[in-house]
């Protein structure tokens, strides 16, 4: 049985893709021969779409491209450049910074869910991921649903059970998706402006929300990638070291593509000397780090903790926030602002902070680099699809635990609501038994069976102009209710435990009340959007 499901053309459609894309019939690609712009959109479009990317460009982009005098092109047998200067520059004097300037629009398809946040670690790279609120999972790709079949498992005795469990737990989240949807419109009028098409979105959107967590994490998810050629170095390094052997597979997918365009800047990868030892310098503190905690610390239960929990700030932070203010419009040195704003009343204070916080008309207006003079460190103990969420913000630190069973699971009120609890808990103790199952003999694969309404143990490391973007995005009325509920708890924390109530007061686009229908004003805006066109 196959790992991937390679999808059809037609001769005619196979000569259109493959000027464009430099393989027909692998889950990794790069995209060539396009316009900056196409290329953006397509990877926009990309997130809310169940097709594949080739797919999508044939079904809605090929139309308004003029293709005339892209005949010739096929970019499925790699560069035939001339590379002396860039191999001369990058491998002969190593400057690293000449594989800063290529960069590379890559589609990583059918990855599992473990995978995409593997891919999704550096942060000098762009992601966008197929999301679970507008694709619902209850389609089957090539027959099959969709989830990753790893090889290892499904040659073992516990191949047969591994299929038959997965695919239960799809037919649950299909029962669930249907259910709870129809719980949601039964309950929750269509307001009179609203188009039956708008109701029906939001709705849908709502009941997929609730039932995410029945989704086992080898659920498959597509990943457009934007990187540089040091950033992919960097990626697959790391990858080739990981202990998950589908990252390691999908490296080697993904640099036989990274090749056939920026062939230069992935030379040291695979050399045994370069690339292989960082690999194993990886590889090897992992192994042997995990082994030393494992013995002080493994035998030990964990205390009970809040779901959020502010782990370390800075006391002085506020001081030092307006001592960063005034350090660029003054000449003093930073040691002796520090003693004078110390000795500001409080309505200077305030007056300062105002002035460079200023009349923040939106979301996207952010006040300047002082704000990361300050950071937070938060503990978070939340279910793995509210985590898939928050993992994606690249300007901060964030580290995870192994996904398990072990913290249990959050079962939505949505579900309950509905009276379809049972169901629900039925899958989570199926999802917990196949781990158990597994994990003696496949440590790390274990885990694609952890359905997302388990928790996860994670933790965040972010500065104050860090946490002004990532708070008030994430609290938005649109987002998820799991990831709301942790970033209003973060807000409260800074206001209240760190006592930092100016950078708090300065997130002043964060959402505290939730509608009934989370992507409602959404649907409404991209309707007005489509009939104005």
């Amino acid at each position: 049985m196959s790992v991937y499901i390679p999808e059809a053309f037609s001769d005619d459609e196979s000569e259109v893709l493959k000027r464009y894309f430099t393989n027909l019939d692998g889950p990794v690609f790069a995209l060539v021969n396009l316009p900056e712009v196409v290329k953006g959109a397509l990877f926009a479009r990309y997130s809310r779409s169940p097709k594949s990317l080739r797919r999508l460009f044939l079904d809605e982009f090929v139309g308004d491209l003029d293709l005339a005098g892209d005949v010739t092109m096929d970019a499925t047998i790699g560069l035939d450049h001339a590379e002396s200067l860039y191999e001369k520059i990058f491998l002969e004097y190593g400057d690293d910074s000449v594989a800063q300037l290529g960069g590379v629009h890559l589609a990583c398809e059918q990855a599992s869910n473990l995978l995409t946040k593997i891919l999704e670690w550096g942060r000098l790279m762009s992601y966008l991921e197929q999301s679970t609120r507008y694709i619902s999972y209850d389609a089957r790709l090539g027959g099959r649903y969709r989830y990753f079949r790893d090889p290892e498992i499904l040659n073992s005795p516990f191949g047969t059970r591994y299929v038959g469990d997965m695919d239960r737990m799809f037919d649950t989240y299909t029962t669930l998706v249907t259910g709870v949807t129809d719980h949601v419109r039964a309950t929750i009028p269509r307001n009179i402006n609203d188009s039956d098409f708008v109701y029906r979105q939001a709705t849908r959107a709502k009941g997929l929300d609730a039932v995410r967590g029945v989704l086992p994490a080898s659920a498959l998810s597509n990943v457009g990638v934007f990187g540089t050629g040091q950033g992919y170095e960097s990626m697959l390094l790391r990858m080739r070291a990981h202990p998950l052997p589908e990252a390691r597979h999908y490296a080697d997918l993904m640099l036989v593509e990274l090749r056939k365009v920026i062939p230069s800047f992935l030379k040291r990868v695979d050399l045994p000397e370069r690339g292989g030892r960082w690999s194993d310098y990886l590889a090897q503190n992992h192994d042997k780090t995990s082994f030393l905690v494992d013995d002080l610390f493994g035998a030990l239960e964990p205390d009970k903790v809040p779901e959020v929990s502010l782990v370390d700030f800075d006391p002085d932070g506020e001081l030092k926030l307006l001592a960063a203010i005034c350090y660029s419009h003054s000449h003093l040195p930073e040691s002796q602002l520090l003693k004078r704003v110390e000795a500001l009343s409080h309505s200077e204070r305030v007056k300062l902070i105002a002035a460079y916080v200023g009349n923040r008309e939106n979301r996207r207006h952010k006040p300047g680099r002082a704000f990361e003079r300050i950071d937070y460190r938060f503990d978070v103990l939340g279910d793995y699809g509210a985590f898939r969420d928050l993992q994606r913000h690249r300007l901060l630190t964030i580290e995870w635990q192994r996904l398990s069973p072990d913290h249990g699971y959050v079962m939505p009120e949505l579900v309950a609501e509905a009276g379809m609890d049972g169901v629900f808990e039925e899958t989570m103790t199926r999802s917990s038994t196949l781990y158990e199952a597994l994990r003696p003999d496949y440590p790390e694969q274990a885990a694609y069976a952890i359905a997302m309404a388990y928790r996860l143990r994670y933790v965040m490391q972010f500065n104050a102009r860090e946490a002004i973007h990532l708070l008030e995005l994430r609290s938005a009325p649109q987002g998820h209710p799991a990831y709301r509920r942790v970033v209003l708890e973060m807000h409260r924390l800074i206001a209240e435990q760190a006592g930092h109530r100016a950078v708090a007061d300065a997130m002043t686009h964060i959402t505290h009340a939730a509608p009934d229908l989370e992507r409602l004003d959404s649907e409404r805006k991209a309707e007005s959007k489509r009939e104005n066109k």
